[in-house]
């Protein structure tokens, strides 16, 4: 298939460019570059050795993402969509949820008309465990409702919504939802990985600039939650793990009308200090952290219930909490600025 993906210089989006190519898929990324670099598409095409075609566009463009589908037509079209592209900082969406809105719903609907237009109605979106809210227990099971508690959360159950809509109303449409919980790692090379743009708003990446030296220490917020260790526990993927269940789910429904929603997950509770000790044992010393009052809205725990994708995929995760942050490290260690270059 060729298959069009939004937001695929994202830390998400190029690694599953690379795992489509490398499952024979022909690709093409549409991205605005705000949060990206278009230097993973650079390192992607040399780690597969096959080309894959950019453009920028934004979603909110409609004309600009008309083009892009129109540019394929003559060679067969586009196939089907893997769709990433969206802002995704809970706390920025707090204080910027217009813009939230704006972006990552409106953008959808754009790109919903044009892909209707051009009668493309194949779709998997890059959902979240977010939209579970804070009332449901763990483990998360996709028959729960949802209810996210914040801008960027509510975002993605909107989407959710539409998507859903969408596919009662026309029962041409091809739709997945992926919710999926926390991704880290890179891959295994160290030549493309996670680079967030200023401070970090997730655990790993902000340990990986404290092992490299470009943060003092890390603040672990709340050590005294009802845990084993005291600390909050959260579901880890390898971002390997993760795009491959974005290939089996595109896959998979391209040959299955209706709308179909999937955990991808690993199912395992890890504490933020599994996570730390994982990641010194990797660095190979102790790290430096602080244990701080609990911030407003985290929860104490929650994972996954991964067992509806591999009863319906035959997806499951392949790479364990060491193995992430080893990978994790290698990248940070290779790119200690990420994708800039050297100074």
């Amino acid at each position: 298939m060729r298959v069009l993906v939004t937001g695929g210089t994202g830390y998400i989006g190029s690694h599953t460019v690379l795992c489509l190519l490398e499952a024979g898929h022909q690709v093409v990324v549409l991205d605005n570059l705000v949060n990206s670099s278009q230097e993973s598409l650079v390192r992607v095409r040399e780690l597969t050795g096959k080309p894959v075609s950019f453009h920028h566009v934004d979603l909110l463009d409609e004309p600009a993402v008309d083009g892009v589908f129109g540019a394929y037509e003559a060679d067969g079209g586009i196939d089907a969509v893997i769709h990433f592209a969206g802002l995704k900082a809970v706390g920025e969406s707090v204080h910027q949820p217009l813009r939230y809105y704006h972006n990552n719903v409106t953008g959808t609907i754009n790109l919903l008309r044009v892909m209707d237009a051009r009668g493309v109605r194949t779709l998997v979106f890059s959902s979240s465990a977010t939209v579970y809210g804070d009332r449901n227990p763990t483990p998360y099971i996709e028959k729960m409702d949802i209810g996210a508690n914040n801008p960027y959360g509510r975002t993605k159950e909107q989407i959710e919504d539409i998507l859903s809509d969408v596919g009662a109303a026309d029962s041409r449409w091809h739709i997945a939802l992926l919710r999926y919980f926390n991704p880290v790692g890179a891959h295994p090379s160290g030549r493309i990985g996670e680079d967030p743009m200023g401070i970090p708003n997730n655990l790993v990446p902000f340990i990986a600039q404290v092992a490299v030296g470009r943060r003092e220490k890390l603040m672990v917020f709340g050590g005294d939650y009802d845990t084993p260790d005291g600390t909050a526990l959260r579901d880890y993927i390898h971002v390997m793990d993760l795009s491959e269940g974005h290939v089996a789910a595109v896959d998979h429904v391209a040959k299955r009308e209706g709308v179909f929603r999937w955990n991808l997950g690993s199912g395992i509770g890890s504490s933020v200090f599994d996570v730390l000790h994982a990641f010194e044992r990797a660095v190979g010393h102790p790290l430096p952290y602080e244990v701080a009052a609990r911030r407003a809205g985290d929860l104490p725990a929650f994972w996954a219930d991964p067992s509806s994708a591999l009863a319906d995929l035959g997806w499951s995760t392949t790479k364990t909490l060491d193995e992430m942050c080893e990978d994790h490290w290698r990248w940070q260690k290779n790119n200690p600025a990420g994708y800039a270059p050297a100074e």
